[in-house]
């Protein structure tokens, strides 16, 4: 039996946005697929040249993996890899006009009475705050949240978390491209504490916090905490950004609703695919002010594309849809973990996790102790044979001999029971074992 005494034994290492492993603060780009982390059964950065691998090391091949997941007809963990071009503007096609009037214009640089205008007002709307400027990418998104209150507060120094995404997946690039420096107010697999933020012992000027904390397992604190950390954050005179790429499913666990919790922060980073099932970008929210010299540097930084209509309307969508929905993905999120830790425990796995046992948002890791390649082919050959995706790739983190997934539960989830979930389970430990 493998013995891991400590969670933060098991967060050694982390899975960039298309899930290959990185070294903390040495984003590599990504090159394997994903089951990502969509609330419609979408996923994160999909993409790349390799796949699983087989028991003997060698990858399945892509086209294998993706024809295994596109030929499913249930899923529990889904996402858009494996859905064609076709299929996807397809649904883009049937969900649109409902979003926005398809005899409006096409935007031009993200003209404010074009569709990217009405995304812009329709987040600020759904946040609370006085303004939201559209995005291509969230990494750029950051980078201008984090120059903007430098050059306010006249100090380049950032409070993060190692394991925070500025950290793990993004190349460095508040250090290379913003000449921004970073401090971790604690190394623990959380956020950090009011306690841990007085303690720097050097001067900082903004405080980033990522709601949820994805790579420590989708983690948040408790609200009373969140709130004492943002106000020990003012005691230091600095400004508080919310890496929100995810924040659309934290009112659950919170018990707010989105502008209460965008309200505790100076500026808030949003995306619009990673559980609105759109097709890529992201926003940042904030004062009136504050977006506009967001607009300049988002000009500066190559962000002013010529028409961005497909991903606006995608995203309006999404609000549209997927929004609305995310409690429920939250609470069944609950009912899926308690399945699989129940199988796990009948079948007699010398060894796993769930984390969190109960979790945050609708989005949590399960650990399990064999090979990667062996928990991929079992789960691709499942699929094959059954046309049930029961879970996305495995990747070997942490310990020796301990491989992980992210579970992200979403619609193609939801008519899910926990006997279907441990039926499913036992077959595919069946097929790990065989």
């Amino acid at each position: 039996m493998i013995d891991v005494s400590a969670r933060a034994e098991v967060t050694v290492g982390a899975l960039d946005e298309s899930g290959q492993t990185q070294e903390q603060g040495r984003g590599k780009g990504d090159s394997e697929l994903n089951g990502g982390s969509m609330g419609s059964g979408g996923s994160g950065d999909g993409g790349g040249n390799e796949g699983a691998a087989d028991p003997g090391g060698a990858p399945v091949d892509r086209a294998r993996l993706l024809a295994a997941w596109h030929g499913s007809k249930r899923m529990l963990t889904g996402g858009p890899s494996g859905e064609t071009v076709r299929e996807r503007l397809s649904r883009l096609v049937a969900d649109a006009p409902g979003a926005y009037d398809l005899d409006s214009w096409l935007d031009m640089y993200g003209n404010e009475d074009g569709v990217v205008g009405e995304l812009e007002r329709r987040t600020a709307d759904v946040l609370g705050t006085e303004a939201a400027a559209f995005f291509p990418t969230g990494t750029m998104a950051q980078q201008v949240a984090l120059r903007c209150w430098a050059g306010r507060t006249g100090n380049a120094t950032v409070a993060g978390h190692p394991m925070s995404h500025l950290e793990v997946h993004e190349r460095d690039a508040y250090a290379v491209v913003s000449g921004l420096r970073m401090v971790h107010p604690t190394t623990e697999p959380r956020l950090p504490t009011a306690a841990e933020i007085h303690g720097l012992q050097e001067p900082f000027g903004t405080l980033a916090l990522e709601l949820p904390l994805r790579d420590a397992g989708f983690v948040l604190p408790e609200w009373d905490d969140l709130t004492a950390v943002v106000e020990a954050a003012r005691d230091h005179d600095a400004m508080v950004h919310f890496d929100g790429a995810r924040i659309w499913e934290c009112g659950p666990h919170f018990g707010r609703s989105l502008p209460e919790i965008a309200a505790l922060a100076d500026s808030v980073y949003v995306s619009y695919y990673k559980s609105l099932d759109g097709i890529a970008g992201a926003a940042l929210a904030g004062t009136e002010d504050f977006v506009e010299e967001a607009r300049a540097w988002r000009h500066r930084y190559g962000g002013q594309l010529f028409q961005q209509w497909p991903m606006a309307l995608a995203a309006l969508a999404g609000l549209d849809r997927e929004l609305p929905r995310l409690p429920e993905y939250v609470a069944h999120a609950k009912v899926v973990a308690q399945a699989i830790r129940d199988g796990l425990a009948e079948a007699g796995v010398p060894w796993f996790r769930v984390y969190p046992e109960v979790p945050h948002t609708h989005e949590f890791q399960l650990w399990l102790p064999y090979p990667a390649e062996v928990l991929n082919e079992a789960g691709v050959r499942q699929a094959e044979e059954t046309r049930t995706t029961l879970f996305r790739k495995w990747f070997e983190e942490g310990p020796l001999g301990l491989s992980t997934t992210e579970v992200s539960v979403g619609s193609s989830a939801m008519h899910w029971t926990a006997e279907d979930i441990r039926t499913a389970l036992g077959d595919f430990l069946g097929r790990v074992a065989g």
